[in-house]
């Protein structure tokens, strides 16, 4: 059991992968408008209770939590932990993802592959199914909205880079047009973002930490996107602003 008190706020937001980058932004966003964040982390604890000291001081309400959202008794655990702090859960955003260095198709190892597809697919299709749990109103929630964070990369393919990681997110993108019209008569709406090249330090994750500014020219707006720019989309679907849209596949990539 995590918490004892029951806290009444705006709404209860889990953010995965929420300790940098998108996931980050989202959550100060969201805590500054009065929702409690609750974001999950693999490995950066210290950058997780960072941010959470940080809305804190704000005034506002988060808690971090660690769980690998591709194993599903993590998962699982995740979800109970907030069932303990906060009593009920209004929205889900699936952040966490990885890509690894890269590479040609013809150099990655099944194991590679299998580390992108358990973070990125598995992870938000075990995060959706809890919070599905929770949220239907055929299991006697009062409804809610997902966000999946797919990516551009979905329709580009990525190349001589990342086609493992494109291809997981274009798996996402099905997935969330799958689950939309599913759970659309239950209260709950799913809808993606998929952001374009966006400065993060994802990048450095396949090798490259300045690849922005490499490949910048190629965006139509001829400039990376920020993580504050790609949190204001999420939030707007998960407000009740977008409170029509579901099945929705956002792009925030500069028009590339």
């Amino acid at each position: 059991m995590i918490g004892a008190n029951v806290i009444d706020m705006n709404r209860i937001i889990v953010i995965t992968g929420g300790s940098r980058g998108i996931g980050a932004a989202t959550a100060r966003l969201a805590a500054a408008q009065g929702d409690a964040v609750v974001i999950s982390y693999l490995r950066r604890r210290d950058a997780a209770e960072a941010l959470v000291r940080d809305i804190t001081r704000a005034g506002g309400t988060a808690l971090a939590l660690a769980a690998d959202v591709g194993i599903e008794a993590d998962v699982e655990r995740l979800f109970r932990d907030v069932d303990s702090a906060f009593g009920r859960l209004s929205a889900l955003v699936n952040n966490a993802g990885m890509l690894e260095a890269q590479s040609r198709v013809e150099d990655m190892s099944a194991a590679r592959l299998g580390r992108i597809f358990a973070t990125n697919v598995i992870g938000s299709m075990l995060c959706a199914r809890e919070a599905v749990r929770r949220m239907s109103r055929r299991h006697g929630g009062a409804g809610g909205a997902i966000v999946n964070v797919s990516s551009a990369a979905s329709r580009l393919g990525s190349p001589d880079e990342y086609v493992d990681y494109a291809a997981s997110k274009g798996a996402i993108d099905t997935f969330t047009i799958g689950l939309a019209k599913e759970v659309a008569a239950d209260g709950i709406r799913v809808n993606a973002v998929r952001p374009g090249v966006i400065r993060t330090d994802i990048h450095a994750a396949g090798g490259e930490p300045d690849r922005v500014n490499r490949v910048k020219s190629s965006v139509p707006l001829q400039r990376g996107g920020e993580p504050d720019e790609v949190a204001r989309a999420i939030l707007w679907l998960l407000s009740d602003d977008a409170s029509y849209t579901t099945g929705a596949l956002l792009d925030v990539s500069g028009g590339r």
